[in-house]
């Protein structure tokens, strides 16, 4: 069943995707499963996207399709996850770029796993970041960008945080489709997440979770 739900997003075949969906939780499987192979229908996506299989469209419906997905799974891993916040983390699609899957699918990640996460969205202004962390004390950032003109966004963004006095309070991640460890010295962020399991690796060891 799990081959016929990365099969059935990939294919951005949705109504399929919410029957197996529900099947597999009243079945009582693990709600992490059924996120991890979202996650690997999401990477066929995006393979799909820049194999110019898919197009801008498929892209945005298949991350409508895994808004569908989490809003049913998330009452359940909710039952299973602890309900004490580990820290505070502001994320969002930086300016420039209007791409949500990945940031969703992280902070989605991220919440379920015990932080507290102000999901600023997409395109968000420069200045936006630095008033919430300020009005939060949150001590980790996630800066996400797909397209490249990103790169020059996140690094302007990180300046005005570093400008605002607020560089050695906080940890700052990136992550997108194109990011890499070369990226992440361009811009001067700590780290860089490949997926939303490093992401939330990197949030605990900075948090001490």
């Amino acid at each position: 069943m799990a081959e016929d739900m990365v099969s059935a997003l990939a294919d951005l075949r949705e109504d399929d995707v919410m029957k197996i969906v529900r099947d597999r939780l009243n079945a009582g499987e693990e709600p992490l499963n059924i996120l991890d192979d979202a996650r690997r229908a999401l990477e066929i996506v995006g393979e799909r996207f820049a194999a110019a299989e898919y197009f801008i469209p498929d892209l945005l419906y298949s991350g409508e399709i895994l808004k569908g997905v989490t809003a049913i799974v998330k009452p359940e891993l909710s039952k299973t996850t602890e309900a004490k916040k580990l820290g505070k983390i502001v994320f969002g699609t930086v300016a420039g770029d209007i791409h949500d899957i990945g940031k969703d699918i992280v902070a989605f990640m991220l919440d379920v796993n015990g932080f507290e996460v102000y999901d600023l969205g997409v395109d968000v202004p420069i200045q936006n970041f630095v008033e919430k962390i300020k009005e939060t004390d949150a001590t980790i950032v996630g800066l996400s960008g797909f397209l490249t003109l990103a790169f020059d966004s996140m690094k302007q963004t990180i300046q005005a945080i570093k400008d605002a006095g607020l560089r050695d309070k906080v940890k700052i991640m990136i992550g997108g489709g194109q990011i890499d460890e070369q990226v992440r010295g361009y811009v001067g962020a700590d780290a860089y997440g490949k997926d939303a399991i490093e992401a939330v690796n990197l949030a605990k060891s900075w948090i001490g979770g």
